[in-house]
């Protein structure tokens, strides 16, 4: 881990079967918001590293079903199904309604031209927590750097 990534960077389990990281983003909250809700940008920084998605659907609004297929570096294919439940230039929350499930809040905080993005993954039990807190940690870092490095596009 970097030091920059480490100073701004921080993982903790909140609630008993949530996972919460932190990370201050070097760009406005719109742009991050942006990144998060054109099915444009979020097709090339969404997943761990050699990941790649295809969109089936993406409707933005509470109620919203965003469907996709993330292609793993190794061929296997992961279909993933999410529920918009609220949708705002501050907060966004979806519902992954198919394995495993689970609830993510993303929330982006104006620190004066950079952001505090959030995440908070709320799992249903504890065997599905425990499951998925093992590779969260590290798949998440490889998504928000992925988001940094997409973010630094699309600001030039």
């Amino acid at each position: 881990m970097t030091e920059n990534r480490a100073a701004n960077n921080e993982i903790s389990a909140a609630e008993e079967y949530e996972l919460v990281t932190t990370r201050v983003i070097n760009a406005s909250p719109a742009l991050v918001y942006e990144a998060w809700t054109k099915p444009e940008h979020l097709a090339q920084w969404w997943g761990p590293n050699g990941f790649t998605n295809t969109f089936h659907e993406f409707d933005l609004r509470p109620g919203g079903i965003w469907e996709f297929v993330m292609h793993g570096p190794n061929g296997v294919e992961y279909p993933n199904k999410n529920e918009f439940v609220e949708i705002g230039p501050e907060r966004i929350v979806l519902r992954h309604v198919c394995e495993p499930h689970f609830q993510l809040t993303a929330t982006f905080e104006d620190l004066g031209g950079t952001t505090r993005l959030t995440l908070r993954q709320l799992f249903e039990d504890e065997a599905v927590f425990n499951a998925i807190k093992k590779i969260a940690s590290s798949h998440t870092e490889e998504n928000l750097d992925r988001l940094e490095a997409h973010l630094q596009k699309m600001s030039i």
